[in-house]
């Protein structure tokens, strides 16, 4: 069997005063994932629960993301949280906490046995 990244999509979040990562990140991720009902464990006959997610988390200071609470918004697959240095810190002029932004890129996979079908054949299934 061979995993195939079958999708990926991209999401920014903010904290406006708080400098919270985690809030930061989990907005980001809710950006990425609220636009979308992406059927695909079904398209390929697999259960919800088998699908590979990675979440790449960019913030200044991934030390200080809950990568629990950030897993913890997908209600199935098996998800991977994984923090990385990028986003944004952007100072406020009144000395406050900088506004933090954080960026996501969210992969989902399938442990697929057969090659992937064609968009021909994925029409034609329509």
């Amino acid at each position: 069997m061979a995993v195939k990244r079958l999708l990926t999509e991209f999401g920014m979040g903010s904290s406006l005063r708080r400098q919270d990562y985690t809030e930061a990140a989990t907005r980001a991720v809710k950006d990425a994932l609220w636009h979308n009902s992406i059927n695909l464990a079904e398209l390929f006959g697999k259960d919800k629960a088998e699908m590979q997610i990675t979440v790449e988390v960019g913030v200044q200071n991934p030390d200080a993301l809950d990568v629990a609470k950030i897993a913890a918004i997908f209600p199935y697959g098996q998800v991977k949280v994984a923090p990385r240095k990028g986003g944004l810190d952007v100072p406020r002029n009144d000395g406050g906490n900088p506004t933090v932004i954080a960026n996501v890129a969210i992969s989902v996979a399938l442990d697929l046995e057969a090659p992937l079908p064609s968009a021909t054949e994925l029409e034609n299934n329509q």
